[in-house]
């Protein structure tokens, strides 16, 4: 993997970092704790989605869009076992 794809997909995790913790208010963990699960869930997103044949193109906001949805799924689960 490539310096640039690196830097790329932590720009892309955080931004779909702070979109998750908007739409999840209640669940995130203030703003850099939103961006490291943002982060976190861009790379589950990049591993899982295409395995699962999910795709809604290429592009820049593709990937914030498949980030945030990998965000919003990681601080549902982190709620969950934090309620735990």
């Amino acid at each position: 993997m490539e310096f640039s794809s690196v830097f790329a997909m932590l720009i892309i995790g955080a931004l779909a970092g702070w979109f998750a913790g908007k739409l999840m208010e209640g669940r995130g963990f203030g703003i850099f704790g939103n961006i490291i699960v943002g982060i976190v869930g861009a790379f589950a997103a990049g591993l899982i989605f295409p395995a699962l044949g999910f795709s809604v193109g290429g592009g820049f906001i593709a990937s914030v869009f498949h980030a945030t949805i990998g965000a919003v799924i990681l601080l549902f689960l982190i709620g969950l076992i934090r309620k735990a």
